[in-house]
């Protein structure tokens, strides 16, 4: 897998996340603090130019104040959008998700 199409893997998966919260918190006010959170991974799902910076911000928002979401939340995003979120990582999982990395790196375009 190459660079663009890991991207748009994670591209996909961020999608897929923000749609299923989108829904799943569709019957809480408007002016609900996890409906705006969902209406945050949906912004960020069009990808604006500070998309790698709000991310994290997001991630972090939802780990630290709504955890009973955080086991619906795809562990390959806290790994591409790194930084703080590989905190909420075991290290189990870090070692994992290099091993991979590397397996991609070294795969010939």
């Amino acid at each position: 897998m190459n660079d663009e199409q890991y991207l748009e893997h994670c591209r996909s998966l961020l999608g897929e996340f923000a749609e299923t919260l989108a829904r799943r918190t569709k019957q809480l006010p408007q002016e609900h603090p996890l409906r705006e959170l969902a209406a945050g991974f949906q912004a960020l799902g069009d990808y604006p130019s500070d998309f790698y910076d709000q991310g994290p911000v997001l991630i972090a928002r939802l780990f630290d104040t709504y955890p009973e979401f955080t086991p619906t939340f795809p562990r390959q995003l806290l790994w591409f959008f790194g930084a703080n979120c590989l905190h909420y990582m075991a290290d189990e999982e870090l070692a994992e998700f290099q091993q991979l990395e590397d397996t991609r790196a070294a795969t010939p375009p």
